[in-house]
């Protein structure tokens, strides 16, 4: 009897041992991908790992788990996120839950799948919810456009149990089954033989359909093609364009049997996500039809408004107090497109496969005077931010660790300007400090605003903020798309002017060296299976750190040092004079062959070609279900070689270099005024 004591003792003891170990790697994940911090103090707030909307927890689900506990003030689920926040009344009760949840296992619903909670305390429960979003230009959406027994004909009408290749080309996909009428559209050209029409036209039973679409002036023409989709529950399709020079401007998909979220992202990286509620018409013209993708993302499960499940809406806003998921069903869509007889014309001609190969990027120069690098700056920086605005955002969220260092040393009180903050990731990283941002793109300064941030737009070389009035400053890959040597200093010029004596700041930029102390950088090493190969730079995740040189241990080579100091005083552009010196078009994901360069950036849903220099489509080549078109915009770069940044700052006399180091394929120094 002693001996079976001991044995479950020790068994005990092993399970709070792995439940700590367990708690304790879910804070570091937080903290390294969210910026979250853990306390070990108890409060009202916690945040509950394992259980979200992004791994198949349901807020019913959670909510009748959390009120055993207590009375709650605020559940807050983040949409795709494995973890959520919930406070409660009183400490008393937070701490109540916390004892009975933290390692506790639970199964999710309608699935055999068990999940283990792990349970923390945070200060407080504060998630910024979305801007409420619009529909795409061009498109709408009509709720009842048919009745309940119009969608049971039209459902009865279509014989899935016939064999493949039949006169209606039906095909079972990957992702859904298909079957097409009027025309087939073939996936391994994405378009359709227009001198093959299929025999039989589209059915008889979508005529009325079609008339009532053209009497209440849904459609200008009638449509001559229809593909019929049937996706379960865990299917969906890819995101994707209609082919352009496929079919006209208007198509329109009316949603049978269940509802279903689609959703729509326009080149920049805007998303809209939009519930097609049963029995609806989605209409696409202009805008949303030849630039935005649309698709089904293939999950059981869709995220919508726990307050309106079960009724019609439209667009699902990112709303963490009242988002939930919704069990799919089967659905049918009927879309219906007109066939085009000529090359399309569009206003789009950057993802149009009609006018592909019209543009074509033409490599800049490398400036020869101050008026050609502030226009190529123009060109090449600020005009590509512009665009990419949203896009660039989404791939910026995971602060860097090293950064979140250095401003949670800061003393509390302390003002901080973020010269350059893009969308502000750190400018709510610690309360403690009074923070404000300033970036050259309006957009990424709105994208501030929409966070409720303190940002305002600026150019780096000249920040309206006092002078000696900050206590810190951060530039983070900012300074290396300055094209002269001349323009780089003058940022570092700016950054000390604003700092008090005694003050700091931190710079980061990109490294010449991808590839340092034998160790391959983030950058190189996410080259293949990356999901995210867009982003030039680590964005924290699992970053390693080095350890850091001081300013009397410098990495720098002293000669190297004298004469890139001669090289700044005596060459008006930094550069030795270079005739015609075109700039090259990097290969994303490669080690550096030259300093100045530009960078390209690849839209999300495009397939990049290597040493892609057409200013226009990207064709995917790992799926024949659809043609992707993306833009391919380029950033002009200076990436800088080991020793040049220390260099360029121990040229000014009123600051000292505190420390330098390297941190991931990034140059870095800590800079202190004098």
């Amino acid at each position: 009897m002693e001996a079976k004591t001991s044995e479950d003792h020790l068994r005990g003891q092993k399970m709070k041992k792995k439940v700590l170990r367990k708690q304790v790697r879910a804070q570091h994940t937080l903290m390294r991908h969210e910026g979250i911090k853990c306390v070990s103090h108890a409060t009202q707030n916690l945040v509950i790992a394992n259980a979200g909307l992004g791994n198949g927890m349901s807020r019913q689900q959670l909510l009748r788990i959390l009120e055993e506990y207590g009375a709650m003030e605020t559940l807050l689920m983040p949409p795709n996120k494995p973890y959520s926040f919930v406070k409660y009344r009183t400490t008393e009760e937070a701490k109540k839950a916390f004892n009975a949840l933290n390692g506790k296992e639970v199964t999710l619903e309608d699935c055999d799948q068990n999940i283990v909670l792990y349970i923390n305390f945070v200060e407080k429960v504060s998630l910024q919810n979305a801007v409420p979003t619009s529909l795409p230009p061009g498109l709408m959406v009509i709720e009842k456009i048919i009745s309940p027994e119009e969608e049971r004909r039209m459902l009865e009408s279509i014989d899935w149990k016939a064999n493949e290749d039949t006169q209606n080309a039906q095909k079972t996909l990957k992702h859904r089954r298909v079957k097409h009428f009027g025309y087939e559209f073939r996936y391994d050209n994405n378009n359709v033989d227009k001198d093959k029409p299929l025999p039989g036209g589209l059915p008889e039973i979508c005529n009325p359909f079609l008339e009532k679409c053209l009497k209440q002036g849904y459609i200008k023409y009638k449509p001559d093609q229809l593909t019929v989709n049937q996706y379960e529950p865990g299917q969906g399709i890819p995101p994707h364009t209609d082919t352009h020079s496929a079919f006209e401007d208007e198509i329109i998909s009316l949603s049978l049997g269940a509802e279903i979220v689609m959703d729509f992202k326009h080149p920049d990286g805007h998303t809209v996500a939009i519930m097609l509620p049963r029995c609806s018409l989605l209409v696409m013209t202009g805008e949303s039809r030849y630039l935005w993708t649309h698709g089904i993302t293939p999950r059981k499960y869709d995220v919508v408004q726990a307050s309106e499940l079960g009724q019609k809406v439209r667009t699902i806003t990112a709303d963490v107090g009242d988002l939930t998921l919704n069990r799919r069903e089967t659905r049918t869509s009927f879309t219906f497109r007109k066939v085009r007889r000529s090359p399309c014309n569009c206003i789009y001609p950057s993802v149009c496969d009609s006018q592909k190969g019209q543009q074509r990027l033409v490599q800049p120069s490398f400036p020869q005077n101050e008026m050609e690098a502030s226009k190529l700056e123009q060109e090449y920086v600020h005009k590509v931010y512009e665009e990419i605005a949203t896009h660039f955002s989404s791939t910026r969220h995971s602060p860097w660790p090293r950064i979140v260092e250095f401003l949670r040393s800061l003393p509390t009180g302390s003002i901080v300007a973020d010269i350059g903050c893009g969308n502000g990731k750190y400018l709510g990283m610690n309360e403690d400090l009074y923070m404000v941002g300033c970036d050259r793109s309006k957009n990424l300064v709105d994208i501030c605003g929409e966070k409720h941030f303190q940002a305002f737009v600026c150019d780096a070389l000249s920040v309206p903020i006092r002078s000696g009035s900050c206590d810190a400053c951060i530039s983070i890959a900012v300074i290396h798309h300055f094209c002269t040597a001349e323009r780089r200093l003058a940022t570092i010029q700016e950054l000390a002017r604003l700092l008090r004596p005694g003050g700091t700041a931190l710079i980061y930029v990109w490294a010449m060296e991808q590839e340092y102390k034998n160790q391959k950088s983030k950058y190189l090493k996410e080259k293949n299976g990356s999901k995210n190969k867009d982003k030039e730079m680590n964005t924290g995740t699992a970053q390693r750190s080095l350890n850091d040189q001081g300013p009397d241990n410098s990495s720098q080579d002293s000669a190297w040092s004298d004469q890139l100091l001669n090289d700044l005083k005596d060459e008006s552009c930094g550069a030795k004079p270079v005739a015609d010196f075109r700039l090259p078009v990097h290969t994303n994901r490669t080690s550096f062959h030259s300093q100045d360069l530009l960078v390209p950036w690849h839209l999300k849903g495009g397939t990049k070609k290597k040493k892609e220099s057409i200013d226009t489509v990207v064709v995917p080549g790992s799926s024949k279900e659809l043609q992707e078109l993306s833009p391919v915009f380029h950033r002009y770069y200076h990436v800088f070689s080991e020793g040049e940044l220390e260099a360029v700052c121990r040229s000014l006399d009123c600051v000292r270099v505190q420390k330098s180091y390297y941190d991931q394929g990034n140059w870095c120094v800590i800079l202190e005024k004098l």
